[in-house]
């Protein structure tokens, strides 16, 4: 079946990561809203759990519509006792223009007399119009010609059906939780961070953000114990199982959720809706309200978090730039460091924060349009920081750890000239989680890449959050970074390998150096950052068998092993790898180190059958396969257990005579068929020639061989 999920403009590209997220594979963006393609049943967690999409249309028909008579053959030619039941009730909505139809009213009443004509002839009954609570809405589009007639699963989706009064300009719940996304709020949230909205009105964001937190999908207070839809074809007893667990699922987590919510606002009436609403969502313990101004706010309890406000900026509220300058002094004063993300009417409103924004976004709210900002941290103002809370005893040892940890790679680090490494991997139990230094080669400043190994589910997830939040406060002050330059992330065990997919839409990367050469990477919207640290010397071993030969890279990923081959000297270069953001990443990398033209090839296409295809040979291949891959671009999926041999041999197949392949994988159960490699001479790297000081105490996260023909008359 063909969807389509609407939203506010701007928005599409948070949706359909979102939609990736939720099970839907191959999601197309396009203007305000993302078109997929599913099965009803595929399409139930997108009505229940987006909190993005404003609409979900089900295509029923898309026909030729010049005129008024093309547009009633085509509604009257659908079958809709499939879609509508005896005694029933519809709305349609229509929009749109195209040819002699050029009145949207007009439009709706002709599709809906064709629907009615129909059912009339067979049921002997018309249904009637039902405008508040229909049992089935239908939404017509009419554009250049065309029609497109919908079913509208669930109406409304910003929605959330928690609402029980608000302010004069009330800010749409699914616009409330793209900022919250834009700014980070979810893995802030499972850090224990803290939200403050300084401003708060009626309570949207605060609740949003709660809600987030707590897991509690947005579907829930919309229809109650309803179906969204009396659409005939609605799979009801899916829809009830989904919401049983969902219900399950939000228990759980509001029984969990930390009261790390702050908002403020000096209007006690809406500040008393506030509280209605977070009382009808069911996260009122969670949150706290003050009534105060902006000059007497409170001082967030929370060490560090993000900042949410929506500001008055639209015309039915007074846009004062004074009160911008107010709100920028607040930040300063009381949350030092926080990450903020503001909605603001326009530059000039948004400069009178004197707030510094990283990052700037156009979105849609109605007819009108504001500028969201994002700023990385909120500027320290004159007052003295808040004295930070004394360590416990095992966060001290945490520090001793890392402070061990930094001296031990000290040296080598310097002799190396190292700037980007790993300084603890879950070395104390209590603290499971991994830390990447990643150092900005322009600017000098210091990253941190802090991987969450997941906890057993013997541990509370409040114990999980207090530990990780101590490590992020500790890992902070010895390293001396910032949250804002902290990028954090879950890791859970399974199948699947390396994932690729976006995880957030900050867009900060930056250069960093090794062996002399420059890369990019983005530590925060994605699983990984564009450069795997515990291959160094894998790529620097290349760098060095890489003169005088035509070199290839397999899964090229980034195409960093490509550079440094080139650098070593290698005649040509080239990258396959199936990912077109990846291969232009690849690009960037390359060019940054001077390589370009057609020696320095990329290849977009899946591995192995292209490999097979492929006549042409090389005289070094580096070949580090994922450990699964599925992707709907590939012509079937990737086991590296299961499919090892054949792309052994097909990478031997493409060696120039003399010629080696280096293969590597970080899969830790992984074992190599040496019977089915026969013939082949291979030999296996010692983890001293192939994994870097800082990655020695955990032998297993790769393996390497070379991998040759064997001589003739000789076996493997």
């Amino acid at each position: 079946m063909r969807f389509f999920a609407s939203c506010p403009r701007s928005l599409e590209d948070l949706l359909a990561e979102e939609l990736r997220q939720l099970g839907i594979e191959d999601p197309h963006p396009t203007a305000a809203g993302v078109a997929f393609e599913a099965t009803i049943e595929a399409a139930l967690p997108v009505l229940m759990h987006s909190r993005l999409a404003s609409r979900l249309l089900l295509q029923l028909a898309a026909f030729d519509c010049e005129d008024e008579a093309a547009l009633y053959r085509g509604v009257e030619g659908i079958d809709w006792t499939r879609h509508l039941r005896p005694g029933q009730t519809l709305l349609l909505h229509a929009h749109g223009r195209s040819g002699s139809l050029r009145h949207s009213g007009f439009a709706a009443q002709r599709a809906k007399d064709a629907i009615v004509d129909r059912l009339r002839r067979e049921y002997g009954e018309r249904p009637n119009v039902e405008r508040e609570d229909p049992d089935l809405r239908l939404d017509l589009l009419l554009r250049r010609g065309r029609a497109v007639l919908s079913i509208d699963l669930g109406g409304p989706l910003h929605r959330r059906g928690w609402r029980q009064g608000q302010g004069d300009a009330p800010l749409k719940e699914n616009l409330a939780a793209a900022m919250l996304l834009r700014g980070g709020w979810p893995e802030l949230a499972r850090a224990g961070g803290g939200l403050f909205d300084p401003m708060c009105g009626s309570g949207t964001l605060l609740i949003e953000a709660a809600c987030m937190a707590a897991e509690v999908a947005p579907g829930l207070g919309r229809w109650g114990t309803r179906p969204p839809t009396g659409w005939a074809g609605f799979p009801q007893r899916e829809w009830e199982a989904l919401r049983v667990a969902c219900e399950h699922r939000a228990t759980q987590g509001r029984q969990r959720l930390q009261p790390v919510l702050l908002g403020c606002d000096a209007d006690a009436a809406v500040l008393e809706a506030a509280r209605r609403n977070a009382r009808a969502a069911g996260v009122e313990a969670a949150i706290r309200l003050v009534q105060a101004p902006l000059d007497a706010a409170p001082t967030p309890a929370a060490d560090e978090g993000l900042v949410a406000c929506n500001p008055p900026w639209d015309r039915r509220l007074e846009a004062d730039a004074a009160l911008y300058r107010a709100l920028g002094d607040c930040l300063r004063a009381r949350v030092p460091g926080w990450r903020a993300v503001l909605l603001c009417g326009d530059e000039d409103l948004a400069r009178a924060t004197g707030l510094r924004a990283r990052k700037t976004w156009r979105l849609a709210s109605g007819p009108q349009e504001a500028l969201l900002l994002r700023c990385e941290s909120v500027v320290e103002g004159p007052e003295a920081p808040r004295v930070p809370r004394p360590w416990s005893a095992s966060a001290q040892m945490l520090a001793n750890r890392l402070r061990r940890n930094l001296r031990v790679l000290r040296r080598w680090r310097e002799r190396e000239g190292v700037s980007c490494y790993r300084v603890y991997d879950a070395d104390l139990p209590e603290y499971a989680a991994a830390i990447d230094v990643y150092v900005d080669a322009d600017r000098g400043d210091r990253y941190l890449h802090v991987q969450e190994y997941a906890a057993p589910a013997s541990i509370p997830e409040a114990t999980a959050r207090r530990r990780l939040g101590e490590l992020l406060r500790v890992a902070g002050e010895v390293l001396e970074v910032p949250r804002p330059r902290m990028a954090i992330k879950r890791r859970v065990r399974g199948k699947g390998g390396r994932k690729y997919g976006l995880l957030d839409h900050r867009g900060v990367s930056f250069m960093v150096e090794e062996g002399g050469l420059r890369f990019e990477v983005n530590l925060f919207d994605h699983l990984d950052t564009g450069l795997f640290l515990d291959h160094r010397p894998v790529r620097a071993a290349l760098r060095t068998m890489a003169a005088g030969l035509d070199v290839l890279n397999l899964f090229c990923y980034t195409a960093s092993a490509s550079v440094h081959m080139a650098a070593g000297g290698a005649r040509s270069t080239t990258s396959v790898d199936l990912s077109a953001t990846y291969l232009e990443w690849a690009g960037r990398n390359l060019a940054a180190n001077g390589f370009r033209g057609a020696a320095h090839r990329l290849v977009q296409a899946d591995v192995l059958p292209w490999l097979e295809a492929e006549r042409r040979t090389w005289g070094l291949i580096f070949c580090d396969p994922p450990t699964f891959s599925n992707s709907a671009r590939a012509a079937g999926d990737f086991d590296v257990q299961r499919d090892h041999v054949r792309l052994i041999r097909a990478c031997v197949e493409r060696l120039e005579p003399g010629g080696v392949l280096v293969f590597s994988n970080n899969y830790r159960r992984f074992r190599l068929d040496q019977d089915a490699l026969a013939g082949l001479q291979v030999e296996p790297w010692s983890p001293a020639r192939s994994l870097p000081p800082d990655f020695a105490r955990d032998p297993r996260i790769h393996r390497v061989w070379s991998v040759r023909r064997a001589p003739v008359g000789r076996g493997s």
